[in-house]
């Protein structure tokens, strides 16, 4: 059996951070976003010239011109995730078969809006990455290109985080530095192997 660990946060809370220390430990991770984007290198980038023309190049979708197409249009983004999702999906699916044939106990899909779009009905559990609002803010600021008009759209798409944390089994607070997320990764991974040993206990 492999415990899945569904993993989310907002924009600038420590989330892709926070994945790499569940690699470092060994654990088995699926990154959403990076299927998003191989996805977009190849195998989608065929359907979303048929549904997009012009949004590819060079065999792959170009981000600026996709975007552009369907920025301020939810029809249109609505096409595109019924093109990408499914493949995200399958993606998942297959990560999943090989975590479960290689004998891992615990797998974490990384998924940006996990609760948004209800995923965390296919989790054993949900890791919610947080930080304070000041702090949050100071880091995505502080990115290139990024403006408070950015930042307002992307967090209009995002559910607050006081509710994230609300729907959460386990919290990592990355505002305490990276030993402390460490730690709580940690115990994160120490408290599903204890479930496991109360269920093999149990049998």
């Amino acid at each position: 059996m492999t415990f899945l660990l569904g993993l989310t946060g907002s924009i600038g809370m420590g989330k892709s951070t926070t994945s790499e220390m569940f690699r470092a430990a060994g654990v088995p991770v699926h990154d959403a976003d990076q299927a998003v984007h191989d996805l977009y290198a190849g195998a989608a980038a065929p359907q979303i010239e048929a549904a997009f023309p012009g949004t590819t190049a060079n065999g792959g979708v170009d981000r600026a011109r996709l975007s552009a197409a369907v920025l301020g249009r939810p029809e249109a983004l609505a096409k595109l995730e019924a093109i990408v999702h499914p493949l995200v999906r399958a993606e998942e699916q297959a990560f999943l078969a090989r975590a479960r044939k290689s004998g891992a106990t615990v797998a974490v899909l990384d998924v940006p809006l996990l609760l948004e779009t209800g995923g965390e009905g296919r989790c054993d559990a949900v890791v919610v990455v947080t930080a304070p609002v000041e702090v949050q803010r100071k880091r995505v600021l502080g990115r290139p290109g990024m403006t408070e008009e950015k930042l307002a759209a992307i967090l209009a798409r995002q559910m607050p985080d006081a509710e994230k944390r609300h729907r959460a089994h386990f919290l990592v607070d990355t505002s305490r530095g990276l030993v402390a997320a460490e730690r709580q990764v940690r115990s994160i991974l120490n408290a599903v192997a204890g479930r496991f040993g109360r269920a093999e206990r149990a049998g």
